[in-house]
């Protein structure tokens, strides 16, 4: 597992870099917070003379450069300069002076270290307790003390000290990792949710232009058909073609400010004039009636399925059945073995299927039977 500082997201949201950043400026304030007090007063009562003094000051610093450091997520640069004055610092006060303490620097920079590197963390963990308590032993080689205290005292504190701040780090380092994993997570899912915006966004446009269009086409048609014959019922559906696309410009206008809504009824209408344009009879049933959400999928379903019989179905007739679960739409222009596969109504499957809905289009007989059904209760 990587335990170095939280990495950052490939698309980083303004909020969550704000939220880093107060989580830097958190990290410094409480471990300055810590250092500089507790260092000053090792500096103090350990110290002997004044170069013993400036010596454990240096490290004291280091302890604090490397702190502030990690805290902003740049260690890397300043790490093996940190780790070798924090090491001699220790190496000083146990050969050359007299400071047990000495340590403090070592046991904040190795534990600031070990978990960003890339590999053998553990073994580098060791290593560095196994580094403190040795040479916190070789106090041993130049003291006439008494064994016991020298080894309690310089090599069994320290390195119980870098243990438990190793740990403590480790456990940190784990804690951030888990929490840019998250706000990773968020990301992505924010992503998602655009891109699906995105697709019910040309869905919906889809079902609107395409809809539209192909019923221009077939009052194109039928008023160069007119034209001769009935010119004043050619100029009503040049009319109509007129009114049709006023509406849908309206209608485009409103899906770009999501202020669209479709109404059962309306589409119950303008598919029955269609039909009925196209020479096709249709029967309308109302069992009962739907809910306002439901309305607004169930006219998305009939205006789907209705540009898909006049485009691919040669049907003389359309019943369309509303219950108080669903809509059914019968034609009798099935031909083939198989009813074909339909984009429209492939992605109309999927959103009814969000909302514990169910859409089926099947073959029964000579006929097309597309069907949407809610579960008690109507949609989620």
């Amino acid at each position: 597992m990587d335990t170095r500082p939280p990495r950052r997201p490939r698309a980083v949201s303004e909020r969550a870099e704000m939220a880093r950043g107060r989580m830097r400026r958190l990290n410094i304030t409480t471990q300055l917070a810590v250092l500089i007090p507790v260092g000053a007063l090792l500096v103090v009562v350990d110290s002997r003379s004044w170069w013993e003094a400036v010596v454990l000051i240096v490290g004291v610093l280091v302890a604090i450069v490397a702190a502030v450091r990690w805290a902003g997520d740049d260690l890397s640069s300043v790490a093996l300069p940190c780790l070798g004055v924090s090491a001699a610092v220790w190496v000083f006060g146990v050969l050359v002076g007299d400071s047990s303490t000495a340590f403090y620097s070592v046991t904040v920079v190795g534990p600031l270290v070990v978990p960003q590197l890339p590999r053998h963390r553990v073994p580098a963990a060791v290593g560095l307790v196994v580094f403190v308590a040795a040479v916190g032993a070789a106090r041993l080689l130049v003291s006439d003390e008494d064994p016991g205290r020298i080894l309690v005292q310089y090599a069994l504190t320290p390195g119980g000290v870098a243990v438990f701040t190793l740990g403590l780090m480790f456990s940190s380092q784990a804690f951030y990792n888990h929490m840019a994993e998250l706000e990773e997570a968020r990301e992505h899912e924010a992503e998602l949710a655009v891109a699906r915006e995105r697709i019910r966004f040309a869905s919906e446009l889809h079902d609107i232009q395409g809809h539209t269009l192909h019923v221009v086409k077939l009052k194109t048609a039928l008023a160069g058909k007119l034209v001769r014959a009935d010119a004043g019922r050619a100029e009503e559906e040049l009319r109509e073609i007129t009114a049709l696309v006023g509406d849908t410009i309206k209608q485009t206008r409103e899906l770009a400010y999501a202020q669209r809504r479709l109404n059962l009824s309306g589409e119950l209408e303008n598919a029955k004039n269609l039909f009925e344009a196209a020479g096709i009879h249709v029967r309308i049933v109302r069992a009962a009636e739907v809910g306002e959400h439901a309305s607004r999928l169930l006219g998305q379903v009939l205006r789907e399925t209705t540009t898909n019989i006049l485009r691919h179905a040669q049907a003389g007739q359309v019943r369309i059945t509303l219950s108080e679960s669903g809509i059914t739409i019968v034609n009798d222009g099935a031909h083939g073995d198989d009813p074909p596969e339909l984009r429209g109504l492939s992605t109309l499957r999927e959103r009814l299927a969000d909302e514990g809905g169910e859409l089926t289009v099947a073959r029964d007989g000579g006929e097309f039977v597309t069907a949407a059904v809610f579960p008690a209760g109507g949609p989620r």
